[in-house]
């Protein structure tokens, strides 16, 4: 029996996951995020978090590293060639062998569409959209924060969201249904110092926690109609819908209709059918083609071991 390991490293949790020749999930493990670029000890410390899981998983299932046929890694903060080399190298004298490394959000198009082939549009604590055409280029954009207009993820969407209901509560300028659901939600009394006090909350352990309450609150108010809210799902939808556009633009699919994998919790976890209604509508406009927008129900790891499938069958029938 031949074993596969695929590594999914984004900026909150990284995934390991073990596979056979029948693309069969024998386990899977996690460890903290691995995003180099949210670490203080940077590559180093990102190369010590990929090493213990894949460790921990041969461990656990009585492997070695020579066991292993191939590995392949989607990580997030993998945007310029350095990035992906300064990672092989250390990864790489640690022991690691037959291994390939890639940005993440290109095994999200892997996981998500029948032969590979398509856009990926990734969500979550950050931004990235990703895309491997019918020749099998690939691209990537995005990914750079506020250098790239990074927006649509879960701290732009909190960032967003806060300075709406601080407009409301504290300058007292444009009301808005977001600062009652997210009062109740957070179990304070909608007054400015309560809400302001909740700033401290970003540099702590609760952090995540309040991003995501402050992300559903503006959803949620989104599907009720309310105005402040939907002008976010309109940037939101502005900046996702060019990026779509941008790769049929730049790409070269033969097909008719192009797939569009969403990942992410902001595509796959919110109520957050006014913005997927938009980003259609924006991106077929721009780009002037037809899209499948598909939401990815498979965990993004088990694009991992569909590419290495599949290069292995490209390889023997060239």
């Amino acid at each position: 029996m031949a074993f596969y390991i695929g590594v999914d490293g984004g900026g909150t949790k990284t995934a390991y996951a073990l596979f056979n020749e029948k693309k069969e999930l024998l386990d899977l493990v996690k460890t903290p995020g691995s995003n180099h670029e949210n670490l203080p000890g940077s590559f180093d410390e990102a190369v010590e978090i990929i090493w213990s899981g894949v460790s921990a998983l041969l461990a656990k299932n009585g492997l070695t590293t020579d066991d292993v046929a191939g590995c392949l890694m989607g990580l997030a903060g993998v945007d310029h060639p350095f990035q992906h080399d300064a990672l092989y190298e250390r990864l790489f004298a640690k022991g690691l062998r037959r291994f390939e490394l890639y940005n993440d959000g290109f095994i999200v198009t892997k996981a998500g569409t029948p032969d590979g082939v398509g856009i990926g549009l990734n969500l979550g604590t950050g931004t990235c959209c990703n895309s491997i055409d019918d020749r099998g280029q690939m691209l990537q954009l995005g990914g750079f924060g506020a250098y790239s207009g990074d927006a649509g993820n879960g701290w732009w969407i909190a960032e967003q969201t806060y300075c709406a209901i601080y407009r409301d509560l504290v300058l007292l300028t444009r009301p808005t249904a977001m600062t009652g659901i997210f009062c109740e939600k957070a179990g304070i009394a909608p007054e400015a110092d309560a809400f302001v006090a909740l700033v401290s909350n970003f540099d702590g352990d609760g952090a995540d926690a309040q991003a995501r309450l402050l992300s559903d609150t503006m959803f949620e108010a989104a599907n009720q109609g309310d105005a402040e809210a939907l002008a976010i799902v309109e940037a939101m939808s502005d900046a996702a819908a060019d990026l779509v556009a941008a790769h049929a633009k730049r790409q070269t699919f033969d097909r008719d209709v192009i797939p569009v994998v969403l990942s992410g919790s902001m595509n796959t976890k919110m109520p957050n059918e006014v913005f997927l209604r938009r980003l259609r509508e924006k991106a077929q406009s721009r780009a002037g083609r037809s899209f499948d927008f598909i939401k990815l129900t498979a965990e993004p790891v088990t694009g991992c071991i569909n590419w290495m499938l599949e290069s292995i069958g490209k390889e023997a029938n060239p």
